[in-house]
């Protein structure tokens, strides 16, 4: 394989978004941004991110060749044109990323944060992936805690005591992953169902789905407004929040209303904007300069 070949095993847009939330939760319960720090917490991340998701790829790699969105990914590819791909370097490389990222963690911040992450991308590699994702619906609900371990690195980086906020935040995004994930799953929907994967939508359609997306984005908007309404953030991150919330759950309304593709296309990239709008808020909340009126 090339080396670009090794980056698409690693999912770096993935990985990118694990550490931008490590960073959020170091942000969350910090008085002041090192920026040291925040690239060191990032490349940690990024490296326990990356372990985990060319576990997937090398456990996947069956599934993979049966629906057409991964057919092309390294390891289907590799194996159909006889390249002889050896399936052990990519598990040394996956068991290399994990300890450099914990490591990492280890060395720079505590073993809270190395624990986080490793908890991180177990649940991603092991939980998700081998257990849960070929026998039960439920495997994108549980196995969305990996992004959860992320906050709780990040808060971990400042101060490992910290932990009632972070936590709440780790339920935000515990949350959000079923809203996300469910959207996608009814655009790829024939894949998921060729591949013989239970996805919610294979099992009970689109139309049920939706109605699932609603409820649990219900449920997200709410824990979105604990850390404002217990007061561990102000004015600043209850406005942002809300009005994103808002937004996000008239998209998901919108899907159970017209239940398909090209609406559920939508939330999925709305899920994405409304995570980002959250974000944002905490760290103008926290790290906004006063207002010089």
């Amino acid at each position: 394989m090339t080396w670009r070949s090794y980056l698409e095993l690693c999912k770096l847009r993935i990985g990118f978004m694990i550490a931008v939330t490590a960073m959020v939760g170091y942000a969350a319960v910090a008085d002041d941004l090192n920026v040291a720090h925040l690239l060191t917490l990032a490349v940690a991340m990024l490296l326990g991110s990356a372990s985990s998701s060319v576990f997937n790829h090398f456990y996947d790699r069956d599934l993979d060749g049966l629906m057409q969105r991964t057919a092309k990914r390294p390891l289907v590819a590799g194996s159909a044109s006889g390249a002889g791909i050896d399936p052990r370097r990519v598990l040394w490389f996956a068991a290399a990323l994990l300890v450099a990222g914990c490591g990492l963690a280890m060395a720079s911040f505590n073993w809270a944060v190395a624990l986080h992450l490793f908890l991180g991308a177990f649940v991603y590699g092991i939980v998700y992936t081998v257990w849960l994702k070929r026998r039960t619906w439920l495997n994108i609900v549980i196995g969305g805690a990996a992004g959860s371990f992320a906050i709780m690195a990040g808060a971990a980086a400042v101060d490992p005591g910290q932990w009632l906020l972070p936590t709440i935040m780790a339920v935000f995004l515990f949350l959000w992953t079923p809203s996300h994930f469910w959207a996608l799953a009814i655009m790829l929907r024939d894949d998921y169902a060729k591949a013989g994967v239970p996805m919610l939508p294979v099992l009970v359609g689109d139309a049920r789905t939706a109605k699932a997306i609603f409820i649990n984005t219900v449920l997200l908007v709410a824990s979105s407004l604990l850390p404002w309404t217990l007061g561990y953030l102000g004015n600043v991150y209850g406005v942002i929040a809300t009005a994103f919330g808002i937004h996000f759950l008239y998209k998901n309304w919108k899907l159970v209303r017209e239940p398909g593709k090209p609406l559920a296309k939508k939330v999925f990239f709305g899920s994405m904007s409304y995570l980002t709008g959250v974000f944002l808020a905490v760290v103008l909340d926290k790290h906004l300069p006063p207002l010089p009126f």
